[in-house]
């Protein structure tokens, strides 16, 4: 989501083997992995292993300090996060970490807090927006306990109630501010499979719109009368927002209709980069963390193991510092807010992608 437009990734070259471009230079955060990024083999990754160790290192210092409210972004020089008490629409990424952690370490008390997490997220199933894909698909699809998945039933049903049959999506809503009637690419991830789990047709209408819609980059609003008429902001050069439609669009072949959403799906825009400027109308500009992040997973869900550990790998080698912060996420380049730092919603798409090659997941829990 981009805060400034009312609310709060670049794929690789097609070629499999294809090593990342990258335009800016490293971070120099003190990267975990050494002086440049491993070449990505399609194998067993052992750095991989690490980078996710610092992450969740990270996750844990994190927890302590924010206790019951929700990290959003933290500052890259102390590290000190910017919090909410409801999570905003990146709650579910913090859930889905807490869930990682305690998958990745199998202590109760980890898994306690995993589960208290996404309890505190129920409260935005009657919220009146789209993202509740973001916040209550990434909050529940990883846990194992029978609360979470009754939260993820419910929030099913309520994507599915708010889906409107005229303009065949589900749409952006006034939770967030600005017009309601929106599609925005940020309305697509998570809301897919949680639409699925009430009816697939369902959610292959929903995708369908938001890729006819959004798929060359602007977000679009419906004026009765006037029709759909595209949005300047947020900016149709967003990379993260090309990356969540392309996340969104890796569960097509779940869907009834695959093959046409997966045809509107490759006409999304592609990038050179590994690490995408956060807008492409300033390629010199600060990078986007995130949506190489966010990217990573789409790849790995698509079945495109080598060309997203080359980008995981860029990201843990470059951005990734030795205690586990991901750096040089850009929250809002037009606020501007939080332009090259840590983003909560980064952290998790990297740590689930390093998951994902190390065993600890499968591409399709999310």
């Amino acid at each position: 989501m981009n805060p400034g437009s009312g609310a709060a990734g670049a794929e690789l070259p097609r070629g499999r083997g294809a090593r990342p471009r990258v335009p800016s230079g490293p971070s120099g955060g003190g990267a975990v992995q050494g002086p440049g990024p491993p070449a990505p083999t399609g194998q067993p990754a052992p750095w991989a292993g690490r980078a996710l160790d610092a992450v969740l290192a990270r996750v844990a210092v994190t927890a302590d300090r924010v206790g019951d409210r929700f990290p959003l972004f933290a500052d890259p020089v102390g590290g000190v996060w910017k919090t909410t008490a409801r999570g905003s629409w990146a709650g579910g990424c913090w859930a889905g970490l807490l869930w990682l952690r305690a998958r990745r370490t199998g202590a109760a008390a980890d898994r306690a807090a995993a589960v208290a997490a996404g309890a505190r997220l129920a409260g935005w199933v009657a919220a009146d927006t789209a993202a509740r894909g973001l916040i209550l698909w990434y909050g529940t699809a990883l846990a194992d306990d029978p609360e979470s998945r009754a939260l993820r039933d419910r929030a099913a049903r309520a994507c599915h109630d708010a889906f409107d049959p005229d303009l065949h999506l589900v749409p952006w809503g006034a939770e967030f501010g600005g017009p309601r009637l929106t599609a925005r690419p940020d309305a697509a991830p998570g809301t897919v499979p949680l639409l699925a789990l009430a009816d697939p047709h369902t959610a292959a209408a929903h995708l369908r719109t938001q890729l006819r819609l959004c798929g060359a980059g602007h977000s679009r609003t419906y004026r009765p009368g006037t029709g759909w008429t595209a949005l300047a902001e947020p900016s149709p050069g967003w990379t993260r927002g090309h990356a969540w439609l392309r996340l969104a669009a890796a569960d097509a072949h779940r869907l009834p209709g695959a093959a046409g959403l997966r045809a509107l799906a490759a006409g999304l825009p592609d990038h050179p980069w590994a690490v995408p400027p956060a807008d492409t109308a300033r390629p010199d500009g600060p990078r986007d963390t995130s949506a190489a992040a966010i990217t990573a997973v789409a790849l790995l869900k698509s079945g495109r193991r080598v060309p997203a550990e080359a980008v995981l790998g860029e990201l843990a080698a470059r951005h990734l510092t030795a205690d586990g912060r991901l750096l040089d996420g850009c929250y809002d380049l037009a606020g501007p807010t939080a332009v090259r730092h840590e983003l909560v919603w980064g952290s998790f798409f990297l740590a689930f992608g390093l998951a994902c090659l190390t065993g600890l997941a499968a591409p399709d829990e999310i």
